[in-house]
C-alpha cells in the first residue's frame, strides 16, 4: 500500500523562485512606471488637444471655442466649465456651465473613442437667424478654397458611406447621460421657439426623458432603449398635448405634423464586407396629423399605421428589403423601392398588392380628407400592380405598367359624390376659383342645354381629339398620357403637364377644387376609377356633360353659350373652323379672344393647331360631310365684331404680352407633342411626305 503521507512533491527551486518573482516585480514595475508617466504627461496632452479643436474650427468653420477651465476628473474623464462658442460674425450659439464627458479606456486603448458618460449642465443653445445670415451658417459652408490638399483615399462605396453614419451616430451616444436645465431654441425676426429639458437621463441605454416646447406649451416623453454595441435602438414618443406640433419645421418647411405616439425601431444593422449593409427595423403611428399645401389644404389625419421591414445598402443602390410591409387598419401592401445612383441614376418602384377586400382600402383612407369618399361601401376584392422604372437624366426611356383587376368590384353606396346622380338631371356650380359664379341646371328646363345630338358633329371630334382621343376606348385612364407627363415634369423639374382625359376633367370640375395638390389629385384618380368602373354613367352622358359645363371664356360656361358669345351661332351650326378654335381654348379658355386681330380673325400663331388636328382628322376620315376650306376653316373664322379688340395706332395689336403669347405657344407645342404619340397609335406614323406637308 502506497503512504501518501511520505510522498513528497517537487518544489521550485530557489533561484527559479527568486528569478519569478523578479520578472513579476519588473512588469508591475514597467506598467506602474508607464501609468506614472503617462499621467504625467496627460495634461499636456489635453492641453494640445483643446488647442487642435480651436485651430480647427476657427479654420474651417470661423468658429470660436472657448473654455474657462478645463481638467481632468478621474481616469479617463475630463470636466470642461463655462464653455461657449459663437461664430466670427453672429450671435453666441452655444453657452454651457459644465461639460463633463467620460470614455471607456479599453476601446480608447484600441484608438476607438466611445463615449461612457457625459454630463451637461445649465446648456443653451441658440440658433439665431436674421434676414439672410445666421448665427449656423458654418454648418454649410463649404471648405476653404485655398485648401488645395487632395484627398487620395479610395472613394467610398455608398454602403460604407451609410455604415460609416451609423457607427458615427452611435459612437456619440453615451450609455450614461445625466442632462440638467439644457434648452435648444430657435429665434428669427417672427418668432422664438424653445425646447428645453429640465432633467434627462440615459441610464446603461435606458431612457425615459420629458421635453418641454416653450415652458408648458407642449411636452412630449421620449422613452425606450439604445444599445452602441449592437447599433440598435427603440423609441416611444407621446404627447400629452394631442395638437402640439413638431417646432422648427412648420416655419422653415411649412410642415405641420403632430400626432398622439410615434414609435421607431432599429433591429440590426448587418454588414456583409464592403458591398452590403443591411438596416432592420420600423416605425408606426397613432393619430399623425401632416399638413402641408402641397399634400392638401385639410390636415391629413392618419389613425394608425405602421412599415416594417428596411433597407439594403448596397456599393452604388440603395433598396427597400423584401417583404417590408406598409399597414394602415386592415390593408396591407409590400412595395419595392430601389434607388441606383450609378452607372445611372434609376429610380425603380413596383407595387403588387395580391387579392384584397375593396373595403378594406377605402376604410384605410385618412379620415375627412377625401370628403367625396366618405361613408362608400363597396363589395368584392380587387388586385392592383404597378411597375415604374425611369433614368433620371434620360426619362424618355421611362417604364410605367398599371393594371387593377376589379371585375368584382361593386359599388353598393356612394358617398359625398353620389356618381349615379349624374344620369338624370342635376345642377352644377360653377366656380371661379373660390368663388361660385353661378349655377347651371343639366337638363331641358335650362334653354342653354343642349343635348349631345345636337351639337355639331364636327365639334364633338375636334374636343374628342385635342383632349381625349382615347375616350370611348379607355377606362378613365390612358396610360401613354401619363408616361408622357411624367417624362415632361421631370425634365422641366416641377409639375408642368398633367394627364387628364375628359373623365378626369369632368371629375375635377364636378366634385373638386381647383388647388394643385397631391391629395386632391389622387382624389380625382379614385372618383374617376369609381365611375368608370360602375358603368353607371355612360360614355355618352359624360361628353354631354363635359360641353355643357367646361368654361370656354370669363364667364362663358358649356357649348352653347361659347357658340353664341363668339361667333353668334348655334352648337349645331358650329364649323370646322368655328369647332378647331373652340377646341383650341379649352386648356386657357380666358385668353380666347388674345388668338383674333382687330379684324376678328385669327391671328397666324394659331394656325399649327388648325393644320395639325385638322390633318389629324382628314386622315381619320372624320371630315366626311363637312364643308373643308383651305387650311381646315383657318381664315374663315369670324369673331364677333362686338368682341373685336380696337384697331391698333402703330404698334401690332394683342390682347397679350409678347411673352404670355409665346409661353401660349410653347405650352400647346408641349401638349400636342404629348398627343402626337397617343394619335399615332390611331392611325400610324405619318410619312416623310406627310409630314413636311403638315408643317
Amino acid at each position: 500500500m502506497l503512504d501518501f503521507k511520505n510522498i513528497k512533491l517537487p518544489e521550485l527551486g530557489f533561484v527559479k523562485k527568486r528569478w519569478f518573482i523578479i520578472t513579476a516585480a519588473s512588469v508591475v514595475g514597467i506598467l506602474l512606471i508607464g501609468f506614472i508617466w503617462a499621467m504625467s504627461l496627460r495634461g499636456d496632452m489635453l492641453n494640445k488637444a483643446v488647442a487642435k479643436v480651436q485651430k480647427k474650427l476657427k479654420d474651417d468653420y470661423q468658429l470660436n471655442f472657448e473654455v474657462n477651465k478645463y481638467e481632468f476628473a478621474g481616469l479617463t474623464t475630463v470636466d470642461f466649465q463655462k464653455v461657449k462658442l459663437y461664430p466670427d460674425t453672429g450671435e453666441q450659439l452655444a453657452a454651457i456651465d459644465q461639460f463633463k464627458v467620460s470614455v471607456k479606456l479599453f476601446p480608447l486603448l484600441s484608438g476607438n473613442v466611445k463615449l461612457d458618460e457625459l454630463d451637461l449642465k445649465n446648456a443653451t443653445i441658440t440658433l439665431v437667424k436674421k434676414d439672410s445670415s445666421s448665427n449656423y451658417d458654418f454648418l454649410f459652408r463649404k471648405k476653404n478654397e485655398s485648401d488645395t490638399t487632395k484627398d487620395t483615399s479610395p472613394a467610398r462605396t455608398l454602403a460604407e458611406t451609410v455604415d460609416n453614419l451609423l457607427k458615427r451616430a452611435f459612437q456619440a451616444v453615451p450609455d450614461n447621460l445625466n442632462l440638467e436645465n439644457v434648452s435648444l431654441s430657435f429665434q428669427d425676426s417672427a418668432s422664438t421657439q424653445v425646447v428645453k429639458i429640465p432633467e434627462g437621463k440615459i441610464d446603461d441605454g435606458d431612457y425615459d426623458i420629458d421635453v418641454f416646447l416653450n415652458e408648458q406649451e407642449a411636452k412630449w416623453n421620449f422613452k425606450g432603449n439604445i444599445n452602441s454595441s449592437r447599433q440598435t435602438a427603440n423609441v416611444i414618443i407621446s404627447s400629452d398635448n394631442k395638437d402640439a406640433q413638431i417646432p422648427f419645421i412648420a416655419r422653415r418647411f411649412g410642415l405641420k405634423v403632430s400626432f398622439d405616439e410615434l414609435s421607431f425601431h432599429l433591429d440590426d444593422v448587418a454588414r456583409r464586407g464592403k458591398e452590403n449593409l443591411e438596416i432592420k427595423g420600423g416605425i408606426s403611428a397613432k393619430n399623425l396629423r401632416v399638413n402641408h399645401h402641397r399634400l392638401s389644404l385639410d390636415t391629413i389625419v392618419l389613425p394608425g399605421g405602421s412599415a416594417d421591414g428596411g433597407f439594403l445598402v448596397s456599393e452604388n443602390t440603395i433598396e427597400l428589403l423584401t417583404g417590408t410591409k406598409v399597414q394602415v387598419k386592415d390593408f396591407s401592401f409590400e412595395p419595392k423601392l430601389k434607388y441606383s445612383k450609378k452607372p445611372k441614376k434609376v429610380l425603380e418602384m413596383a407595387v403588387h398588392t395580391g387579392k384584397f377586400k375593396a373595403q378594406d382600402f377605402f376604410d384605410a383612407l385618412p379620415v375627412g380628407l377625401f370628403e367625396n369618399l366618405d361613408g362608400i361601401k363597396v363589395a368584392g376584392d380587387i388586385q392592383y400592380d404597378m411597375d415604374f422604372k425611369v433614368d433620371l437624366d434620360d426619362p424618355d426611356n421611362l417604364t410605367f405598367a398599371s393594371k387593377i383587376d376589379d371585375a368584382n368590384l361593386k359599388v353598393e353606396k356612394w358617398g359625398e359624390a353620389n356618381i349615379a346622380e349624374l344620369s338624370g338631371p342635376f345642377v352644377y356650380e360653377a366656380y371661379e376659383d373660390t368663388l361660385k359664379m353661378r349655377d347651371i341646371t343639366l337638363d331641358p328646363s335650362n334653354p342653354n342645354f343642349t343635348p349631345l345630338n345636337q351639337i355639331a358633329p364636327i365639334l364633338r371630334k375636334t374636343v374628342l381629339n385635342t383632349e381625349d382621343p382615347f375616350f370611348y376606348k379607355h377606362n378613365g385612364f390612358e396610360l401613354e398620357a401619363f408616361q408622357l407627363s411624367i417624362v415632361t415634369n421631370i425634365k422641366e423639374k416641377k409639375f408642368k403637364r398633367g394627364a387628364s382625359t375628359i373623365s378626369m376633367q369632368l371629375v375635377k370640375n364636378l366634385y373638386l377644387n381647383r388647388n394643385k395638390t397631391m391629395m386632391r389629385k389622387f382624389e380625382e384618380i379614385l372618383l374617376v376609377w369609381l365611375m368608370e368602373q360602375s358603368k353607371q354613367v355612360s360614355k355618352d352622358r359624360m361628353l354631354e356633360i363635359y360641353l355643357n359645363i367646361i368654361e370656354w371664356g370669363k364667364n362663358v360656361y358649356g357649348i352653347s353659350e361659347a357658340s353664341k358669345y363668339y361667333f353668334g351661332t348655334k352648337p349645331s351650326e358650329l364649323t370646322i373652323g368655328e369647332s378647331l378654335y373652340l377646341s383650341s381654348i379649352i386648356p386657357r379658355p380666358k385668353t380666347g379672344l388674345s388668338s383674333f386681330d382687330y379684324t376678328g380673325q385669327l391671328k397666324p400663331w394659331v394656325m399649327k393647331h388648325f393644320n395639325t388636328y385638322g390633318y389629324i382628322m382628314n386622315k381619320m376620315n372624320q371630315m366626311e360631310g363637312e364643308n373643308v376650306p383651305a387650311n381646315y376653316g383657318f381664315y374663315q373664322v369670324q369673331l364677333q365684331p362686338n368682341l373685336r379688340p380696337a384697331r391698333p395706332k402703330g404698334v401690332p395689336d394683342s390682347m397679350m404680352t409678347h411673352d404670355d403669347i409665346k409661353d401660349m405657344v410653347d405650352e400647346i407645342d408641349r401638349e400636342e407633342k404629348i398627343r402626337k404619340t397617343l394619335l399615332e397609335r390611331l392611325f400610324g406614323k405619318p410619312s416623310e411626305e406627310e409630314t413636311e406637308k403638315n408643317n
